[in-house]
């Protein structure tokens, strides 16, 4: 018989006779306390192979141990944890529960819940939501989802705007974003009160109709009622930070905290400095826009001096503060003046803006089912419901089919209850309140338990011609903001090698007309504009070429004279246009010994 190859954390340590009886041996030697529960076995029979693990950096989750079809996980056992005569540590080393990783899974039967359980089954679930990470197990009524919308869910859950920090006015955070009125959701599962994001929630509770509003929700974009965000509905403050060190140089040179002068190289004009004070930093209050300097500030040149007039070196220093960023504004919060780590003067100011969500503004649902706002509406065009309740924000029906997020209609019953209630719902992943416990108690406060009411036109005023779902659903809005995000520019920068417009919002960047957009204006034959887009509009230049040789001439501005520099001539010199980006590269041609030729013609 073959011997079977083991393998310590990926390297190859002996062989065996019989890798079944290996594997078996080290499993109840870790139940029995004799090696440490971190470590993993694998067993790869098709390859004949055996991987042990005991690195760092394994995801390990634990499982009840199940032998002949029974959980050693006993009734006694569960009287005792309850009494706290025992701990999960002693179950640990007694064998009844064991850690596992994805890959010693693969060896692994586990049982969802103790009915499932054959002979077969290696292992049971401790509780099925145990199979979940942190942020998919805050998700209520996950198992009724699709997974992808689960995975999406956990993504965006992320990136709540919430109360993060209870000292959020001391801290000096790069970017952070706070919650006005955060609120804890109707619907949670137990794992909000273990993880403790009661605490910090983040997100708000919304009152929703499922229905479409004259084509302004199409696809996933939502509709959200003007007086909700007027009352503070999904209002946020988004504090940045702009600092500024007094570094120091060779030579005994160092930066300075002060307005510049008139006579600085790089003075931005008197306007910029306004809110300076005699220290050359910004006052707390002060309302602020894009190219405002906050924290002024000179630096010795970067070469040496040039000697002055009188033979003296005198100092030219050079402008480098630091003003607001391109797209921003907002309203000085807090000016810190410290020590950096070298004992230089360090200044940090933090900005604050309020951010009212507007059209182009991101939310999301715990459930995957993102959206922007396609349009916000006054309350007296919103529809509403018999006993006069406006939603806040309308999804469009085909959102929820498509995607097969049932829990996000099973989140709005949930929801809609504990409101009328008075109290939270469990929604807990495989063990939440029932769908029939929900619609029993909707018909017990004397609503449809299909979680439908008859809505009437804010515009007309005539009744609604359907029964529209309609409830509570908890949504939390998402940093994606577009005022953090538009752009637009005409003329602005260029790059000093390739001559054509920066890139991103931050540098005043062009945008990118790319490959694919190039291929739409060719198949659409529309030769002007792409000549436009990326010769005009982009790094044009016009270049002097010699008809003889083909070779880029020169322009010598000194002798007034244009020649070629290979054949001498003066008479056969042509102006071009060109990319700059193309004579780029015939110059990087010309630099590896290759020698590119122009073949000049008439314009047909």
């Amino acid at each position: 018989m073959k011997k079977t190859a083991v393998y310590l954390n990926g390297s190859l340590i002996g062989f065996h006779e019989n890798g079944n009886d290996f594997v078996q041996s080290v499993k109840n030697k870790r139940r029995k306390g004799d090696l440490p529960f971190e470590v993993s076995i694998t067993n790869y029979k098709e390859a004949n192979e055996v991987h042990l693990n005991a690195d760092e950096g394994r995801a390990m989750r634990p499982l009840i141990v199940v032998e002949n079809g029974k959980p050693k996980l006993t009734s006694d056992h569960k009287k005792m944890l309850k009494s706290k005569k025992l701990r999960f540590s002693d179950l640990l080393k007694s064998g009844v529960i064991e850690f596992m990783d994805a890959e010693e899974e693969e060896n692994a039967y586990i049982a969802v819940n103790e009915k499932e359980l054959t002979q077969e089954h290696t292992h049971l679930e401790i509780h099925p939501s145990l199979m979940l990470g942190v942020c998919s197990a805050l998700a209520p009524f996950p198992e009724h989802n699709s997974s992808p919308r689960v995975t999406m869910t956990t993504a965006m859950i992320k990136q709540s705007l919430g109360f993060y920090a209870s000292n959020f006015k001391l801290r000096t955070d790069k970017n952070s974003h706070i919650l006005y009125y955060p609120q804890i959701p109707i619907a949670q599962t137990k794992y909000t009160d273990v993880i403790g994001i009661d605490k910090k929630a983040a997100g708000q509770n919304f009152v929703i109709a499922v229905m479409p509003f004259r084509g302004y929700n199409i696809n996933d974009a939502i509709i959200m009622n003007r007086g909700s965000i007027e009352r503070g509905l999904g209002r946020s403050i988004y504090y940045n930070l702009y600092e500024s060190e007094e570094r120091k140089y060779p030579g005994g040179q160092k930066d300075k905290f002060e307005t510049p002068k008139a006579e600085t190289p790089g003075y931005r004009g008197d306007e910029s400095y306004k809110y300076l004070d005699e220290e050359g930093i910004v006052e707390p209050n002060f309302t602020i826009a894009s190219g405002d300097v906050l924290i002024g500030k000179t630096s010795p040149p970067r070469f040496l001096e040039e000697v002055g007039e009188f033979g003296m070196i005198a100092e030219k220093r050079r402008e480098n503060s630091e003003a607001v960023k391109p797209g921003e504004d907002g309203i000085v919060d807090t000016v810190l003046l410290t020590e950096g780590q070298g004992g230089n003067r360090l200044t940090r100011v933090k900005t604050r803006k309020i951010m009212s969500p507007e059209i182009g503004d991101k939310f999301a649902a715990r459930h995957g089912q993102k959206g922007v706002i396609g349009l916000t509406v006054d309350p007296c065009d919103m529809p509403f419901s018999e006993s006069g309740i406006i939603p806040d924000l309308c999804i469009n029906p085909h959102a929820i089919p498509g995607r097969m997020t049932a829990a996000y209609l099973l989140e709005t019953i949930a929801s809609k209850v504990g409101a009328l209630r008075g109290g939270n719902v469990d929604a807990t992943p495989f063990d939440g309140e029932t769908q029939g416990d929900m619609e029993s108690a909707l018909k017990k406060f004397g609503f449809s338990e299909t979680g439908t009411e008859e809505l009437y036109d804010g515009v007309s005023g005539e009744k609604i011609q359907a029964r529209i779902f309609t409830g509570v659903v908890y949504y939390q809005k998402l940093h994606h903001m577009v005022s953090k995000k538009i752009h637009a520019r005409a003329r602005g920068p260029v790059q000093i090698l390739t001559r054509q417009p920066t890139e991103g919002r931050a540098r005043e960047g062009g945008l990118r007309f790319g490959e694919m957009e190039r291929d739409v204006l060719i198949g659409h034959g529309t030769t002007m504009l792409l000549m436009d887009r990326l010769l005009e509009q982009s790094d044009k230049v016009t270049e002097l070429i010699c008809s003889k040789c083909g070779t880029i001439a020169v322009n010598d501005q000194i002798r007034r004279k244009q020649y070629c520099p290979l054949c001498s001539s003066d008479s056969d010199i042509q102006e071009i246009e060109v990319s700059y980006a193309f004579k780029l590269m015939l110059n990087e041609l010309i630099a590896t010994c290759i020698f590119p030729q122009l073949k000049l013609g008439d314009k047909v």
